[in-house]
Order: C-alpha cells, then sequence, then structure tokens
C-alpha cells in the first residue's frame, strides 16, 4: 500500500513538473506576442499621423491618378486606425477580465 502511494505521489510530482514546464513556457510566448503587439500598435499610430500629416496638404495636381492615389491612402490610413483600435479594444478588455478575476478571488 505504500508503495502504491510512493508511485501516485511520484507520478503526480513529474505530471505537476510537466505541466509547470509548459504552463511558463506558454505563458512567455504569449508575453513575447503582447510585446509585438504593443510595438506594433505604436508604429500604427506613428503611421497614422504621417498619413494624417500627408492628407492635410493641398494637391496641386488635378489628375485622377493623383486623386487614386491620395484615396487609396485615406483608406489605408482608416484600416490603420481600424486595426489599431480592434487590437487596443481586445487588450483592454482581456485587462478588464483579469481585473474583474481578481476582484472576485479577493472576495
Amino acid at each position: 500500500m505504500v508503495t502504491f502511494l510512493a508511485c501516485c505521489c511520484i507520478l503526480t510530482a513529474a505530471g505537476f513538473a510537466v505541466s509547470l514546464f509548459y504552463v511558463f513556457k506558454f505563458a512567455r510566448i504569449i508575453l513575447r506576442i503582447e510585446e509585438v503587439i504593443e510595438v506594433s500598435l505604436l508604429g500604427f499610430d506613428e503611421s497614422y499621423n504621417k498619413l494624417s500629416d500627408i492628407l492635410e496638404k493641398p494637391v496641386f495636381f488635378d489628375s485622377p491618378e493623383v486623386r487614386q492615389t491620395i484615396d487609396e491612402i485615406a483608406k489605408a490610413r482608416e484600416l490603420i486606425l481600424s486595426l489599431a483600435n480592434e487590437l487596443a479594444g481586445s487588450l483592454q478588455e482581456d485587462d478588464k477580465e483579469s481585473g474583474l478575476n481578481e476582484e472576485s478571488s479577493d472576495s
């Protein structure tokens, strides 16, 4: 009986060690992805500001190609803004959810 319990404890400890390994591995991956997303959001913000500055300048050449280019730049600016808002919104929702989970565990 003691041998059986010892084997169960050893197997449980080994399973716990393996699960801890994967928990830390995936946590590092998630943190790395979060960092990449934050850097990307900063880049999107900078690109959005530059595109906005470009679109504010008056155009003196009234060719259809120039107008199409300006329209495409405006579309790209809106897509950058939309993507940045989606990413920031999902990060804020995750922060709110984790905050709620922490508050409920404190009670």
